[in-house]
């Protein structure tokens, strides 16, 4: 169908929203937030350009996933792939996670079409001044869930806690994602490495 500008593609998480789910980071974002850890997903013109069938065919090949999440970058950037491929994924019977900078309101006016894809929005900008790790998938307190369809309810967050995930690709570069405090996170592991 066409083409979407991604940063990365994990194929299975377990930290970035409900069960296990295949994570698609879009490249792009306007928003630069102060303490954003996913600065190298800023820029409009790195990360590599794949073919939205192609990440479809590929999801379908993943046996245990609960869902896809959706994250950035900022997805509601390149939203006429963020609507293709939300269109596609919710066809597969799979669930749909999005965190946008925007808000649910806002997007009511501009994207209501790719709002019925999707299961759990979690909205609004890191902050950080207002950084709080006690609660699942989000970073500062400002942040919201919205529980777009019946398919999960504000129950569901009180099976998860903040974790972050290590993966270390063949060539040996170490990916973090989840959420938690990555500061502390790094300055321990840069310790730890300094160390040994």
């Amino acid at each position: 169908m066409g083409r979407v500008r991604v940063y990365k593609i994990l194929k299975s998480s377990k930290v970035e929203g409900p069960g296990i789910r295949y994570c698609i980071w879009f490249q792009g974002c306007s928003r630069h937030c102060k303490g954003c850890f996913a600065k190298a997903t800023w820029s409009h013109t790195e990360g590599i350009e794949l073919d939205m069938d192609d990440i479809l065919n590929d999801i379908s090949l993943q046996k245990n996933i609960e869902g896809v999440t959706f994250l950035g970058g900022e997805p509601f950037e390149q939203p006429e792939a963020l609507k293709y491929l939300t269109e596609k994924i919710k066809s597969k019977g799979l669930s749909i996670l999005c965190f946008t900078g925007n808000r649910l309101e806002d997007l009511k006016e501009l994207y209501p079409e790719i709002l019925t894809n999707i299961d759990i929005l979690i909205d609004g900008e890191f902050v950080d001044s207002q950084k709080d790790y006690s609660r699942p998938w989000v970073g500062s307190w400002n942040q919201r869930y919205h529980f777009l369809t019946n398919r999960y309810n504000e129950s569901i967050l009180n099976n998860y806690k903040n974790k972050i995930e290590i993966n270390i690709q063949k060539n040996g570069v170490m990916f973090i994602n989840g959420m938690g405090n990555f500061e502390k996170f790094v300055s321990n592991l840069d310790n730890m490495l300094t160390l040994h």
